[in-house]
């Protein structure tokens, strides 16, 4: 039976005094996908960013209630925030690779955190690009420019970055928004492979994607009124076939808007 890696508890986030999410309680179970969907500005980004405190950065922002990373407060006092960024890390929308060579953005994490022998650091290349399925097209150009790659490639490389300061969690923003099908497909296979290593956790306004490659599923409102609240969260199969709220069956099946 798998353990709950993050839960979240009455998690509400505010934009000034305005609540981007609200009450949001959910489990997140280990080594599996759980997506989070719904409609443009329904907070599931805010939620997503609030998992590795990454929302702080914005000026004038607060929260009630808790988020528990393997059953320890993330608010903690006691919580150094780069260690929490280091084992829940972050796959953004728009690939991001570093303005560097391919091989530095996968060792980038790893020479901050005081890797040093070169032997160390070319093994680390290989296995992570190897793990993105991606050695074998850039093997032989490791030492160019990383904005030389195509999207997929780039958005492959910023997940090998990722992996490289070994995650327990992966948090994904709509990771194939800026991909075509076919590197769309590639990322989604990738996702599933790396379920055996790792915990992912995506945003996405694809509901197809949703229902091909996660788990479970949370469904944020798509009620104005109702903005920032999580209307269900179950298995996939089940919220895709029997969702338990109309608004829910509204949403999946196109009558929303």
């Amino acid at each position: 039976m798998k353990k709950h890696i993050l839960e979240t508890k009455d998690f509400t986030f505010f934009y000034g005094k305005k609540a981007a999410v609200e009450n949001i309680s959910i489990s997140i179970k280990e080594h599996l996908i759980t997506a989070i969907i719904g409609p443009s500005g329904c907070g599931k980004s805010t939620f997503l960013r609030s998992m590795n405190r990454m929302n702080e950065l914005i000026l004038n922002t607060s929260h009630t209630g808790d988020i528990l990373y393997n059953e320890q407060s993330i608010y903690d006092s006691s919580v150094d925030v780069v260690s929490l960024r280091k084992n829940i890390g972050m796959v953004f929308q728009k690939p991001n690779p570093f303005p560097m060579s391919i091989e530095d953005n996968v060792q980038y994490g790893a020479k901050i955190h005081g890797t040093k022998n070169k032997g160390k650091l070319h093994e680390l290349t290989e296995q992570y690009l190897k793990k993105v399925f991606l050695w074998e097209e850039v093997k032989d150009k490791l030492k160019q420019s990383a904005l030389s790659l195509s999207g997929g490639q780039q958005q492959r490389l910023c997940i090998a970055r990722s992996l490289a300061v070994n995650p327990q969690i992966l948090l994904m923003d709509e990771p194939c928004s800026a991909l075509d099908p076919i590197a769309t497909l590639k990322i989604e296979d990738l996702m599933r492979e790396l379920t055996k290593d790792v915990t992912i956790i995506i945003v996405t306004h694809n509901m197809q994607q949703a229902a091909r490659v996660s788990d479970y599923t949370a469904f944020f409102s798509t009620d104005e009124s109702r903005i920032g609240r999580l209307i269900e969260y179950s298995k996939t199969s089940q919220l895709f076939t029997t969702p338990k709220n109309k608004e829910t069956t509204d949403y999946i099946t196109g009558r929303f808007g």
